[in-house]
């Protein structure tokens, strides 16, 4: 099992970069053949179900997760969410912390401890490397894109 933090400043608002984030759909266009869906009745909140399913056809595995902490940000607190993982393949967490950051911007800082069941933890190094660049990606595309 590994951990990684990634941190990125972004020109927008800290409401926006939020809501960027935390726009499940968006999330997976980085991750090859990899779609996320919500399983639950907006609005998204603590208990809310995200599922990460990768795959072709039927031959494939879903990355459930359950929000278990949700405090969007005010005018000036910063705002965060944790989503644990609860499927049978991958497990760990995610936190998606956004604050105020330099000269107007928002800060965002994306932890995550990401490990696969069936993994030895000889592949740590590998998993953590490529877990840098595809997450680096997405977060970037996502804070990009409005």
């Amino acid at each position: 099992m590994i951990t990684f933090q990634l941190e990125r400043t972004a020109p927008l608002p800290m409401a926006e970069a939020w809501h960027r984030l935390t726009d499940w759909p968006r999330h997976g266009a980085a991750v090859p053949l990899t779609r996320v869906s919500v399983r639950t009745a907006p609005p998204t909140g603590r208990g809310t179900v995200v599922v990460a399913r990768t795959g072709v056809g039927p031959v494939g595995f879903d990355d459930p997760m359950e929000i278990t902490l949700w405090q969007p940000p005010g005018e000036d607190s910063p705002g965060r969410c944790r989503l644990d993982k609860r499927g049978r393949v991958v497990r760990g967490w995610a936190e998606i912390e956004v604050r105020p950051g330099p000269g107007g911007r928002t800060r965002v800082l994306w932890r995550e401890q990401l490990g696969f069941r069936f993994l030895p933890r000889l592949a740590d190094p590998l998993v953590e490397r490529t877990a840098v660049v595809v997450f680096g990606r997405e977060v970037n595309r996502l804070l990009r894109q409005g």
